[in-house]
């Protein structure tokens, strides 16, 4: 990317992060990114539609087209024929840019907003889309006391809402510089995420750290299926594949389950927001461990995630997961308190034969003994683990921990596993850790050549693992390099006697001089 356009987008973040500040008020910034991010989203697909139809009725002819400007009863004639083909529907009324144009002199700005959003929601309804649309706005309540204690203020606030985001440089669909939405997305997404403690922390994977794993599951691959994230957040990590790989590389779209309310529509929004049409998406609302969905898809060759670190699950205390074709052939369930290989073997077992997940985990699993070593035991037996990768302590939001990623794959060239010890690999940047283009670059290589190098990656025969009790952590196989300096100690101790030798000869000496004073003295 040229400096200029580099510049004007640094500039365009500074201005989001401004304006959402300015906008929030008193309302926690944790609570307001509902409606930053959701007005966002209201002004992409209002922006995407009338484009797409611009489009269609200027290439059959009607120059001078434009949708915003109808009346809603001449709008309503395409409406059957545009769903089926966006997934939704807004009325010329609806969109953003003409609310947004009578939002300073409408006393029911509120009811308004409301009605248009629960009116898109329902064009979706009966449609294939309806899942992809159902519940989309329940976040963006705008009779919320929080955005103020009168509907006057409240509508206030949301004038001001309309107005900046309506003011944001991001580009026209006509110009192909679309992605700008997905990036200012993508970077509210991170500063919410970082300054929303913990709890904003959870659900989001630093880019650097998606790229990673994004790179990792597609090395010597051109295009793959489809990509999965059964513990999905905002869906950054799913997303990272279209860069990686190109938008159309991904044959059968982004797949992903997340239990969060609140998350699953941040990442169905971001789906859209990164103009992935609702065909090319199944995001499904659940707990993956328990309930999931996609059992009866087609494997998927790229599976990445992040998912929640030592969460409590129903384990042994629900019968039926014993049983479950998951986790049955390890003969054993992750611990009640620790869920973290029951999201690994949920992985394993949605991997396709010539796929690879790429799975950030807690050091702990590692190496723990009891259930968790049992299921290490079976992953190790049948080849599973391709890779343990140590990260550098501090990169993720919410956590200082250092963490791992493993690499599952189904069918490798040989019985061993690779360790890399990336623990140093990192730049301080601002109050957290970062992987640069170098840092990662170097962590890739060394996975793609599979080699030892010394302090930093060792090829181990599995056989060798099991001989260690199955413990996997990547400290326990690479030796750390020894900084310290050496010591010569019949050098240090011959310097020593000279130093004793010469200490008794000044004694000497100075015994002298004082005996030679007071003779002088006397």
């Amino acid at each position: 990317m040229n400096n200029t356009k580099e510049s004007e987008r640094s500039e365009l973040h500074k201005t989001i992060w401004r304006i959402a500040n300015d906008l929030r008020g008193s309302v926690d910034g944790w609570d307001f990114k509902s409606y930053v991010l959701g007005m966002l989203f209201y002004r992409f697909i209002s922006e995407n539609l009338t484009d797409y139809l611009n489009r269609q009725e200027r290439k059959a002819g009607q120059k001078d087209f434009d949708y915003a400007a109808l009346s809603d009863r001449q709008a309503k004639l395409g409406r059957e024929e545009t769903v089926k083909e966006k997934g939704f529907y807004i009325l010329p009324s609806h969109l953003f840019a003409n609310v947004r144009k009578r939002s300073r002199h409408d006393a029911n700005l509120n009811e308004t907003l409301s009605k248009v959003f629960k009116s898109i929601e329902a064009s979706a309804v009966g449609a294939d889309s309806e899942d992809d649309f159902k519940g989309l706005f329940d976040d963006l309540d705008v009779n919320s006391s929080k955005l103020g204690p009168t509907v006057p203020k409240r509508n206030a606030r949301l004038v001001k809402l309309l107005d900046a985001i309506g003011d944001l440089n991001l580009g026209t669909f006509s110009d192909n510089t679309i992605d700008a939405f997905g990036d200012a997305y993508e970077y509210l997404l991170t500063m919410y995420a970082a300054s929303g403690g913990k709890s904003g922390g959870e659900f989001f994977t630093p880019q650097e750290v998606s790229e990673l794993l994004a790179r990792i599951a597609v090395v010597g691959k051109r295009s793959v299926n489809k990509v999965y994230d059964p513990a999905c957040g905002s869906g950054s990590l799913l997303l990272k594949f279209a860069k990686v790989l190109g938008p159309d590389s991904v044959r059968k779209g982004f797949f992903g389950q997340e239990v969060n309310l609140s998350t699953y529509n941040l990442c169905r929004i971001n789906m859209f927001l990164h103009d992935v049409n609702y065909e090319k998406f199944d995001i499904a609302l659940g707990d993956t461990l328990t309930d999931p969905a996609h059992w009866d898809d087609e494997p998927f060759e790229a599976i990445v995630s992040n998912p929640p670190y030592s969460i409590r699950w129903d384990g042994d205390a629900n019968p039926l997961l014993i049983n479950d074709p998951r986790f049955a052939p390890a003969g054993v369930l992750a611990p009640k308190s620790k869920a973290d290989l029951a999201f690994t073997l949920h992985m394993l077992s949605w991997l396709a034969v010539n796929g690879t997940a790429a799975i950030v985990e807690f050091p702990g699993v590692l190496y723990r003994g009891g259930a968790e070593q049992k299921i290490r035991q079976y992953l190790i037996d049948n080849n599973y683990v391709d890779a343990v990768i140590q990260l550098p302590p501090d990169l993720f939001f919410g956590t200082t921990i250092a963490t791992c990623i493993v690499v599952l794959k189904k069918s490798k060239r040989d019985n061993r596993t690779l360790f890399i010890d990336a623990s140093a690999e990192f730049v301080r940047f601002g109050n957290k850790n970062k992987l640069t283009e170098a840092n990662r670059q170097k962590i890739l290589d060394a996975f793609t050549a599979r080699q030892d190098i010394p302090h930093f990656a060792r090829l181990v025969e599995n056989s060798a693992i099991a001989g260690k009790g199955y413990n996997i952590s990547v400290s326990s196989w690479v030796e750390q390099e020894d900084t310290s300096e050496k010591i010569d100690i019949r050098a240090l101790n011959a310097n020593i006697g000279r130093i004793v030798v010469r200490q008794q000869q000044l004694r000497t000496a100075i015994d002298a001089i004082v005996a030679d004073l007071e003779a002088g003295e006397s």
